[in-house]
């Protein structure tokens, strides 16, 4: 090839990349944070692509997409969230909760916000109303901690002559005081008393499960939170030694081995805070966006689960659940 040709071939492989480059830089960037990790929650990641695809974005085509993941170290999310700042995000998907949330909205007050959170998020100061939200932020609420009261309703319904529950928190989770507080009013309600464990992380869980084994807590409600999510396997497994019946937020718990759930689809929730990404991405404002609710509710017994607890699971229940896993 003579050098002039080459020289010719270079420029115009230069031109093309530059070409490309710049194509690739003008492209929307969502960032994505949450306080968990992306292993266990690579399903909820998912879902939330398949919701911006419902609005006509694709990763890698049209849009690109910036994740931070705190894994389980909500101190981080501050960090987090300003380097998506600085990273100049169209929109933050602000997943897992409402610690995301207020990082999120500490770092901008003008970027567009769309949470996923288990809290109410009028009561938790995310938003002024769920028809109006008003600011910058708006989102899809799991409404799981207004669902304490009826897990604990449903272990009393499994275990009338129980005297006790338990109720495993969190720490590091500011949502955590939403729903020790309605579980313990719940108990009152009930007429059972309520043994609250915390746990900061896994290395946590063992004390919990032990310290709950030991003052004979009959039944356990284990609170909504993603890093517990991140570790569901971890807890059904150390419910099952200690043969605790519990109650979680979330079908996945009883899929992998949990005795009960009851609560909203998450990935539906992801699912639809990526349509509204998309939305915002259109020239949609978080303003006029309601913040969605679920519309259905999915109880879910694991049969197998309390076979194993000897655990006689009345009519009443069975005939109620939406899943039972034999």
């Amino acid at each position: 090839m003579k050098r002039r040709d080459f020289l010719t071939l270079l420029g115009g492989a230069a031109t093309a990349w530059s070409a490309a480059a710049r194509a690739q830089q003008a492209l929307p960037v969502i960032g994505f944070i949450n306080p968990a990790s992306p292993g266990e929650l690579a399903q909820r990641a998912a879902a939330f692509r398949n919701g911006i695809a419902e609005v006509g974005f694709v990763e890698g085509r049209n849009v690109i997409i910036e994740y931070r993941w705190a894994e389980g170290r909500y101190d981080q999310l501050p960090a987090l969230a300003t380097d998506l700042v600085h990273r100049g995000v169209a929109a933050i998907a602000a997943t897992g909760g409402i610690a995301a949330v207020r990082a999120a909205q500490s770092a901008t007050s003008s970027i567009p916000i769309v949470f996923t959170s288990g809290s109410d998020p009028v009561e938790a100061g995310l938003v002024t109303s769920l028809n109006r939200p008003g600011g910058n932020v708006t989102g899809a609420g799991l409404m799981s901690t207004n669902l304490v009261a009826k897990r604990a309703e449903l272990l009393r319904e499994l275990m009338p002559g129980a005297k006790s529950i338990g109720f495993l928190a969190n720490t590091n989770n500011p949502s955590s005081r939403f729903e020790v507080g309605e579980a313990e009013t719940a108990a009152r309600v009930l007429g059972l008393q309520i043994r609250v464990e915390r746990a900061e992380g896994e290395r946590d869980f063992a004390r919990a499960f032990a310290s709950i084994a030991q003052q004979r807590t009959e039944a356990l409600l284990v609170a909504t939170d993603p890093f517990f999510e991140s570790r569901r396997s971890t807890l059904v497994d150390l419910a099952a030694q200690h043969a605790i019946p519990a109650i979680y937020a979330l079908r996945e718990y009883a899929v992998a081995g949990g005795l009960m759930t009851y609560g909203g689809s998450i990935t539906d929730i992801y699912r639809q805070a990526g349509v509204y990404v998309g939305r915002i991405l259109k020239g949609e404002k978080p303003a006029d966006l309601p913040v969605t609710q679920p519309s259905k509710f999915e109880f879910v017994v694991n049969m197998k689960t309390a076979k194993a607890l000897r655990l006689e699971v009345p009519t009443s229940i069975l005939l109620r659940a939406d899943e039972l896993i034999e």
